[in-house]
């Protein structure tokens, strides 16, 4: 499989809505299974298509699996929606891919009902809960063109992007450097 290079805030295709996808077939497999393979290179456990410069409908989660053990239950969701949220909510403190070494407290409904299509295009509606619930409403979010800083504070949101097109700027995330100390959290902190 192929690790594939990502998308770093501020970018406009972050704040542009996914297309859903019309046929899953053997390129949707691929990426996806590409996206999986990305995501535990960069320490993630939460990937939306976007987030690899592709416009469609299509995220996957595991967060379960562990560095030295390997992937554990992996999700592949194609077109999701959230059917139902809780009205009981939840605040984790949550990170991006797309915006390294940046994180921000985010309060979200703690379960959420998400119907989807699987990779054989079965329709499929699951209840999700705690971090998991979390990071699918973070990558679905991704998907609608909202990120995680949309949720905070606009001063909060301003001083980080500010300082992520700085470091850009500086070439910061250039291949070579993406792979750095911001790929590293600690147990309360989700890299989504």
């Amino acid at each position: 499989m192929a690790i594939l290079p990502l998308v770093i805030a501020p970018d406009p295709r972050l704040k542009t809505k996914s297309a859903p996808i019309e046929k899953i077939d053997d390129g949707i497999k691929k990426l996806a299974a590409d996206m999986l393979d990305t995501m535990y290179r960069e320490r993630g456990i939460g990937l939306a298509a976007v987030q690899v410069g592709q416009l469609k409908r299509l995220l996957v989660a595991d967060v379960t699996w562990r560095e030295e053990e390997g992937p554990g239950e992996q999700y592949v969701l194609v077109n999701p929606e959230i059917v139902e949220g809780s009205k009981e909510e939840r605040v984790y403190k949550e990170g991006c891919l797309s915006f390294p070494d940046q994180f921000a407290e985010v309060m979200r409904p703690d379960t959420v009902r998400v119907r989807y299509l699987d990779l054989d295009g079965k329709p499929q509606e699951k209840t999700f809960e705690g971090l998991l619930a979390t990071c699918i409403q973070h990558e679905i979010d991704h998907l609608n063109g909202i990120v995680f800083v949309d949720h905070i504070s606009l001063v909060k949101r301003d001083m980080i992007l500010r300082k992520l097109t700085k470091l850009k700027k500086a070439g910061a995330f250039e291949p070579d450097h993406v792979h750095g100390p911001h790929c590293n959290h600690s147990h309360d902190d989700h890299v989504l």
